[in-house]
């Protein structure tokens, strides 16, 4: 059974930076697409970026564009989400989620396994 384990929330300041991590265990991830999605309180889960098997494309919502970096070591096995200038709004449990379909990657349906979450609190 695979199972994804998400680190790196906290709670940090507007304006301060995080880097999440997401590392599977029970699987390769290197075939896979991996995304991050998230959902702030009250909410339903949304996309947040995506990034292709081989990290040729990747894919942002457009409220973190230019803000938030997604990347994969393939060697490392390990998917990350560096987030930048942090606002309130990005308040949110954050998933890791591996997508053996590779396509369609700005929706959750396009992914099937799911990490179970990091908590990400930015203060104003």
């Amino acid at each position: 059974q695979v199972k994804l384990v998400e680190s790196g929330g906290g709670l940090v300041q507007t304006g301060e930076s995080l880097r999440l991590s997401c590392v599977p265990s029970g699987r390769n991830f290197s075939g896979d697409a991996m995304g991050w999605f998230r959902q702030a309180p009250g909410k339903e889960r949304t996309f947040v970026a995506s990034i292709t098997w081989n990290s040729f494309l990747r894919y942002y919502h457009d409220s973190v564009k230019g803000r938030f970096t997604i990347s994969r070591d393939v060697g490392k096995n390990t998917l990350y989400l560096q987030m930048d200038s942090l606002k309130p709004d990005d308040t949110a449990v954050y998933y890791c989620a591996g997508s053996t379909k590779n396509r369609n990657l700005k929706s959750s349906e396009a992914f099937d396994y799911w990490g179970q979450g990091t908590r990400v609190t930015v203060s104003s």
